[in-house]
């Protein structure tokens, strides 16, 4: 991994602060306030760098059982004079109550940073989580694998994964998954098979996640016989299919042109629960009037319609028009 860069140095809190500081410590929250809520104060606070403010408001809700979430630190944005605010929320974090309060603080600016895509940062504050003993764990790193595997920049994912054993930190069957997902995205199965020897060698198992990744390596490769083997095997081994699994079945069938047999697996598929139902008839039907194949969308529409599967716009505007 390359050397992180050195970030800003303290600079003063504005006096405006003084009011945002006030009323958080009035006591004024409601009888049973939500994530949501503390979210609102944290980042009206981040905004007027009130960091003392924010420390409070994070212990508060943790002790209110109000979990931080992805918009926690929406005050940090990817400009300079935002993220200029990192080194003095860091040293901010570091006085947190000790234990979950503390390292969820951390694990949450780490995503939001991998959200920004600032890998460096969210990097930088690894190290000071490492530096302090502040609960570095497998998920710590799981946002930064996830925008390095996205971004195919895999040699540096490996690196990652050595350092996490370097310091003492066991990739988990999520973070081989980020991997496995990457190669099977671009359909090569070779790569896939060393990650697949590594999670044996690591006894890692395998998840919904795992067999999503193995599908659409299959599907991504031409091989859909393959695909219906693992989600043969999936079921067999007690696992819940995920959406995106049986979408990439579908949308493999649709790319070799085999029309009735993706509408056949989406009917065999069907009458396990509603919410999929919705989601696999009406991707199916909009792909296939896409692809003006009209007998088929018609029957898969009237199927909808017999199952009181909920359509979109477009599709009942299609349906209204051509099939009723």
């Amino acid at each position: 991994m390359s050397l992180l860069r050195k970030l800003p140095t303290k600079f003063l809190i504005p006096q405006s602060v003084l009011v945002t500081r006030s009323f958080t410590k009035s006591g004024a929250f409601p009888d049973e306030p939500t994530s949501a809520y503390y979210d609102d104060l944290v980042n009206a606070a981040g905004h007027e760098r009130d960091l003392e403010t924010v420390r409070y408001l994070l212990n508060k809700r943790a002790r209110d059982c109000c979990f931080n979430t992805a918009n926690t630190f929406n005050f940090i944005t990817n400009t300079e004079n935002s993220l200029s605010v990192l080194s003095d929320l860091c040293r901010t974090l570091a006085r947190l109550d000790k234990g979950f309060p503390r390292k969820s603080a951390y694990d949450t600016l780490i995503g939001r940073l991998c959200k920004l895509k600032k890998i460096d940062e969210a990097l930088r504050v690894v190290d000071i989580m490492a530096e302090g003993g502040f609960g570095l764990s497998a998920i710590t790193f799981h946002p930064i694998l996830s925008v390095l595997t996205r971004g195919k920049r895999m040699e540096e994912a490996w690196g990652l994964m050595e350092v996490m054993k370097e310091i003492r930190v066991s990739p988990d069957l999520t973070a081989y998954n980020y991997l496995l997902t990457a190669y099977c995205f671009k359909g090569n199965l070779t790569a896939t098979s060393g990650v697949l020897k590594k999670m044996e060698e690591e006894k890692l198992g395998a998840d919904a996640r795992t067999y999503d990744a193995l599908v659409l390596g299959a599907c991504r490769a031409g091989r859909v016989e393959e695909a219906f083997v693992l989600l043969r095997r999936m079921v067999d081994d007690g696992q819940s299919v995920l959406y995106s699994t049986y979408a990439h079945v579908m949308g493999a069938l649709l790319r070799l042109g085999y029309y009735a047999q993706a509408v056949k697996f989406v009917m065999v598929c069907g009458g396990r629960d509603i919410k999929l139902d919705t989601e696999l008839f009406g991707s199916l039907g909009s792909k296939l009037i896409g692809l003006e194949r009209f007998n088929e969308a018609n029957f898969i529409l009237k199927e909808m319609n017999k199952r009181d599967l909920k359509m979109g716009f477009k599709l009942r505007d299609y349906y209204e028009i051509n099939v009723k």
